[in-house]
């Protein structure tokens, strides 16, 4: 039983997920993307240091919401057809957006990850 529900979960999520990003995308058509991945870099730190960590949420909702909502929002499949795209027109827009996605995205879980620390000591003190 469990089992199914984490499948349901999963499914419906991901269909919010994905419409989120296609609607990102259409309101920043040149930027939605790299937006969306740089978010879900950020929100997927948040979620699995803050709120899985801590059990705040159900097992079912919570990969839900990681696997299938930020799995979904988040497309490495549009990064790489992007990042070849702007390749064969300008190698340096292709290495900026390269290096913008990769470094940013880190830097996103990075910040999602210290602003976790930083909401569990406030709670603990």
């Amino acid at each position: 039983m469990t089992n199914l529900r984490n499948y349901l979960s999963v499914a419906i999520f991901a269909f919010f997920g994905g419409c989120s990003r296609s609607l990102l995308s259409q309101w920043l058509p040149t930027s939605g993307i790299i937006v969306a991945n740089l978010l879900g870099c950020f929100l997927l730190s948040l979620l699995t240091y803050y709120v899985i960590e801590k059990g705040i949420f159900a097992d079912w909702l919570s990969t839900g919401l990681g696997t299938g909502f930020i799995g979904a929002f988040t497309t490495f499949s549009s990064f790489a057809v992007a990042t070849v795209h702007l390749s064969q027109q300008n190698w340096s827009a292709a290495i900026c957006y390269f290096l913008i996605s990769s470094v940013g995205g880190l830097l996103m879980a990075v910040c999602g990850f210290l602003i976790t620390r930083r909401l569990g000591k406030e709670i603990h003190s």
